[in-house]
């Protein structure tokens, strides 16, 4: 359908518009001149032949976006347009002296229907075409969505948001990177993903467009050597990827920093990790039982993501000790398990409190291993206090926890207190720090105000055969 004007004066109009109802007559008067489009009533103007488009074709392609207006068609391109009413605009531009006489000079015009919010994704997806290259699917007339996704292997076990041409080009608007520019190669299957293919997945796990660019970003981390997405998903152990947030978009979007900030209840943190997971299970083929291998799990392999409390915090933000500056958007993939908690409601000055924590971080993954697995605290408000009523920066807390968390080899040793695990005999005599002194514990501010509980969170196996913690600016 040819979505081309005819030449001469064209007008477009809808009934539910007053200035609309008031040019009327002047329509009338132009005469068989003007072509008339009407966008809400096939039967309007009262009286004068008008051309349907109550589909909003015609608006759309010609960028009606108030109505009415007056559009000159010379030789089939657009010589000139008049928006709303003007009684000497219009009659400069039909070249009738006394046109509209008797109506008021000026009066503004409507919204056009076809930028209505009502409309406009519609439109959008509809005639916008060539912007989505995804393959369609198209489901039954009596299939219902929510099963039919299920059944061809989309979901993680929860119900998913249809990916509609609509949904998934609104999805799109949360970021300025073209929908056909590639994000990564995403394992196992190692098949190129566009920006057009997660924000499909970020449909179906329920984001807003604007969460977007962190989904877009934690993808490109977990798909990089040093994260080794392909590793965490083979291993039996019952690690999956968490992402930190810090910078002003924590805010923006609405993320939770405060209360229950590892649990449920906020949109952005209940959805970004889970459309990676997503975009790892439906793009990259990760599927549970089949690469995926796990002993057990854990809920960070259905979406485990959460920003930081930077503005409460004592100290610096995870990102800055991950290399950025303060203020700039990031997200950070670490390889991890489950949280567990760790409880001190006594220790009341920072000496106590460190010394504490370092006994519970000895336990992480097993309190018998050392330097094998990566770990982060979550430092909660209350204990954090301890530090910023003392005056302790970061760097010291990292200082004196280091040292607490000093093992002596020889206490830990294979076979030591009839325990097959352990280090290796080699170490015998040794002092070995619990993690890797070069990052391997990292430190997060967060949670609600009340609660002396902090949450440790051990990861998957470092160096070259396991994961290393990634961070990536998050773009627009």
């Amino acid at each position: 359908m040819s979505h081309q004007l005819p030449d001469g004066l064209v007008a477009f109009v809808k009934r539910d518009c007053p200035t609309c109802e008031l040019v009327v007559p002047v329509l009338a008067q132009v005469g068989d001149s003007v072509t008339i489009y009407t966008q809400d009533d096939p039967t309007f103007p009262d009286g004068l032949a008008a051309i349907d488009d109550t589909s909003l074709a015609m608006s759309w392609h010609n960028n009606i976006e108030t109505v009415p207006t007056l559009i000159r068609i010379e030789n089939g391109a657009e010589t000139g347009r008049i928006v709303g009413w003007s009684q000497p605009a219009w009659q400069s531009f039909t070249g009738i002296k006394h046109l509209g006489e008797e109506l008021p000079e000026h009066r503004p015009g409507c919204g056009s229907l076809s930028v209505d919010p009502e409309h406009a994704d519609r439109l959008a997806a509809e005639f916008g075409g060539s912007v989505l290259k995804a393959r369609r699917i198209d489901f039954a007339e009596l299939e219902d969505h929510v099963e039919a996704m299920y059944d061809r292997g989309w979901s993680d076990g929860l119900p998913l948001v249809a990916p509609t041409e609509v949904r998934v080009m609104r999805m799109l608007e949360g970021t300025t990177r073209a929908p056909d520019d590639i994000v990564a190669v995403v394992p196992p299957t190692l098949v190129e993903t566009t920006v057009e293919k997660v924000a499909i997945n970020a449909v179906m796990a329920g984001c807003k467009p604007e969460y977007l660019p962190v989904v877009i970003a934690a993808v490109e981390a977990v798909c990089t050597d040093e994260f080794n997405m392909h590793g965490l998903l083979a291993t039996t152990m019952p690690c999956g990827p968490i992402f930190v947030v810090n910078g002003p978009i924590r805010d923006r979007i609405g993320m939770n920093h405060g209360g229950n900030v590892l649990g449920q209840g906020n949109r952005a943190n209940s959805t970004i990790g889970r459309a990676v997971q997503l975009v790892v299970r439906n793009i990259g083929g990760g599927l549970p039982g089949d690469i995926d291998r796990a002993t057990h799990g854990s809920p960070a392999k259905l979406g485990f993501c959460f920003a930081e409390d930077e503005a409460g915090s004592p100290w610096h933000p995870l990102s800055v000790d991950r290399g950025f500056e303060e203020g700039i958007d990031t997200v950070t993939a670490f390889a991890g398990e489950s949280p567990r908690i760790h409880f001190d409601q006594l220790s009341r000055t920072p000496e106590a409190m460190t010394a504490s924590l370092a006994e519970g971080l000895k336990a992480t993954i097993s309190p018998r291993l050392a330097m094998m697995f990566d770990a982060m605290l979550v430092l909660c408000p209350e204990h954090a206090s301890r530090y910023q009523d003392a005056g302790w920066s970061k760097e010291h807390f990292m200082t004196e926890l280091a040292r607490h968390l000093e093992l002596d080899a020889d206490t830990i040793l294979r076979g030591t207190g009839g325990i097959a695990e352990g280090v290796p005999e080699a170490f015998a005599g040794a002092i070995l720090p619990k993690f890797n002194p070069d990052g391997g514990l990292m430190v997060v501010h967060a949670g609600g105000s009340a609660g002396l509980f902090s949450s440790i969170i051990g990861g998957w196996v470092n160096g070259n055969t396991g994961s290393a913690p990634v961070t990536r600016e998050i773009q627009p």
